[in-house]
């Protein structure tokens, strides 16, 4: 009789989702529910219910109603908003981990302490891929990736400005130390790279030149005209909403291949440069794929209809 309430017991826990030797719960995990790249929140959890040994699944099947398909593995619906096609246009569910997407399942991905995870439902038809996005700021600087957090580089195309200083200062606000230096002086691999200067001069940088092309090429809702004299704003279908000027600055983030993402502050001239320095900050950025600044106005990207 022992033995038989050892294995039911031994059952119920499988069967749970528990395991056996669960371990601590991660914490200060945040959860973040939203559609339309972060326009609408559907549920918003600064402490969701968490187990032992969590998955990104597992955290979003206990706190909110998910359908799933292939085999559980990925996401067919939360609360009742499904992906298929919306409008006439492909919409489907995109998961974050600390402001990065996940190549792989929901259910294959462990949950660590400090993780903030971010669902959204939104169209893909112009980006099939939105690598980085800046709306779970400060990460991935304080928590990392993948449980690792790595050595941040502020490259300034003036180190000694007041937005090179501004940046690396509310770095150090979240006790992120990071080096200082200017363009494409040093390159490490397991680096957070934080570019900050106008498009001029960031622009020989190969691995954020996607920016000039859109969001196919970026991931980015926007595009940096090749002498970075004006910025065009999108909309989810990749078309352009408006043309921004003089004074214009954006905070971005953007990812080629299996580098490391990399952050983009930058600006039609100093002037947006400035702007965008004084936007990165986590009530601008807060559920933000990519911001531009305007007259030191944001304006969400993609821009809504």
């Amino acid at each position: 009789m022992r033995r038989a309430a050892v294995i039911a017991l031994l059952l119920a826990l499988a069967l749970s989702g528990c395991g056996l030797g669960a371990g601590a719960k991660p914490a200060s995990t945040k959860l973040t529910i939203t559609r339309d790249f972060g326009a609408r929140a559907v549920r918003q959890l600064a402490a969701p219910d968490v187990e032992g040994s969590e998955t990104v699944m597992r955290l979003l099947q206990r706190n909110a109603k998910v359908t799933t398909r292939f085999g559980g593995g990925f996401v067919q619906s939360i609360d009742g908003l499904a992906g298929g096609r919306s409008g006439g246009r492909p919409v489907d569910w995109f998961y974050y981990v600390n402001g990065i997407e996940a190549s792989r399942g929901a259910a294959s991905v462990r949950l660590r302490g400090g993780d903030r995870i971010w669902w959204d439902r939104h169209d893909w038809s112009a980006a099939m891929r939105v690598p980085a996005v800046v709306g779970s700021f400060p990460e991935p600087f304080v928590h990392g990736i993948d449980g690792k957090r790595l050595p941040v580089r502020v490259e300034c195309a003036a180190p000694g400005s007041e937005p090179c200083r501004q940046v690396s200062k509310r770095l150090a606000s979240y006790e992120v130390p990071a080096a200082t230096g200017g363009l494409l002086t040093a390159r490490a691999e397991e680096t957070l790279r934080v570019l900050v200067g106008p498009w001029r001069a960031l622009r020989e940088d190969h691995a954020i030149a996607g920016l000039e092309r859109g969001p196919g090429a970026s991931g980015v809702y926007a595009r940096i005209a090749k002498d970075g004299r004006t910025i065009a704003t999108l909309d989810a279908g990749g078309h352009t909403a408006r043309t921004l000027g003089a004074g214009t600055g954006l905070v971005a983030a953007t990812q080629t291949g299996d580098e490391r993402p990399i952050w983009v502050l930058t600006g039609t001239d100093d002037a947006g440069v400035a702007s965008a320095a004084r936007a990165f900050e986590e009530g601008t950025l807060e559920h933000r794929f990519a911001v531009a600044v305007s007259n030191d106005l944001p304006v969400p990207l993609p821009v809504a209809p």
